[in-house]
């Protein structure tokens, strides 16, 4: 794959993934807050305003303000930075390996593009579960980048 293919492959996949992204937070952050939750599928999917000062799970929220910031936006937009150069630059990555790469840098673009544009939170909105077993409340950018993450290491290991 020659370096302009793998540039647009990334591109493709950046501008899809964050446009999903914001796009679905635009709207939770215009029709969720003070509604309360949005039960679907019998529990199994729930709507859920909330916005998140940390990370995976609210972790980090108690931390000061300025170490949110450099371990956050700074540092987090430096892994990004990191990702994506590899999704270019490796030529002996296969497209799926690149995809993979590509979603991750993608969920993290979208969630800096929260902190940058809303003093640090980030805008999450979607609960699955089943009974009393549910995840924490999560964004369409953790979706992408989880998704990256598994695409990722599913195609790494399928070759030899």
């Amino acid at each position: 794959m020659s370096r302009f293919s793998r540039c647009v492959l990334v591109a493709l996949v950046l501008v899809s993934c964050v446009g999903c992204d914001q796009i679905s937070k635009s709207a939770a952050r215009h029709y969720l807050p003070g509604t309360g939750i949005h039960s679907f599928l019998s529990d199994t999917f729930r709507l859920q305003y909330a916005q998140n000062p940390g990370v995976f799970l609210s972790l980090g929220e108690s931390l000061s303000p300025a170490v949110r910031y450099g371990a956050f936006i700074i540092g987090v937009g430096v892994f990004v930075l990191g990702l994506l150069i590899w999704a270019v630059a490796a030529s002996r990555l296969s497209w799926l390996q690149r995809v993979g790469i590509a979603a991750m840098g993608a969920g993290g673009i979208g969630n800096l593009i929260d902190r940058v544009r809303f003093d640090g939170v980030v805008t999450d909105f979607l609960n699955l579960g089943l009974g009393a077993l549910r995840t924490g409340i999560f964004n369409v950018a953790d979706a992408i980048l989880m998704l990256g993450v598994v695409v990722l290491l599913s195609s790494s290991r399928a070759r030899p």
